[in-house]
């Protein structure tokens, strides 16, 4: 794979989601028009989806591994979101979350351990991008805790409440 571009310009609130699939444009039209709708409740009303899409044909078929390297010199990044094949290819267009936490990061083994302990990675609807998002960059919440939620589906999809 050749090197992938920066990511630059992404402001800390806003979730990062990157197409690594380009095979169905009206796909990523719907996937996109999802994610742009508003979220949550914050008694007046809901929030504005703040996103930072990568929708550059250089990180097509990009791995897991290589996206998480691309990211990771953004500090304020927990988690990207992947709008990969299976999003594209299913009705409920689910993303792949995937942490940017490395065992580096962790204070040993078993932290580590306990933080992936239903993987690095799992699947959510649109919908939940920006509760993901939010929650893990205010320290709310722990990917751990959202990839239990997703393993403890049918589905193995994250479905916001």
């Amino acid at each position: 794979m050749n090197a992938l571009p920066a990511v630059v310009g992404r402001d800390e609130f806003d979730a990062l989601v990157v197409r690594t699939d380009y095979h169905d444009d009206v796909s990523w039209r719907a996937v996109t028009a999802a994610l742009a709708q508003p979220w949550g409740d914050r008694g007046d009303g809901r929030y504005a989806a703040g996103l930072h899409l990568l929708d550059d044909p250089a990180w097509a078929e990009a791995g897991v591994d290589d996206v998480v390297a691309a990211v990771r010199a953004d500090e304020n990044l927990a988690v990207v979101f992947l709008a990969d094949k299976t999003t594209m290819r299913t009705a409920h267009h689910a993303l792949l979350a995937v942490t940017t936490l490395t065992r580096e990061e962790c204070e040993d083994d078993e932290d580590h351990r306990r933080l992936t302990e239903f993987g690095r990675s799992f699947r959510t609807v649109p919908a939940g991008v920006h509760d993901i998002h939010a929650n893990l960059s205010i320290g709310n919440l722990g990917f751990e805790e959202y990839a239990a939620q997703a393993h403890d589906e049918p589905e193995g999809i994250y479905r916001i409440s």
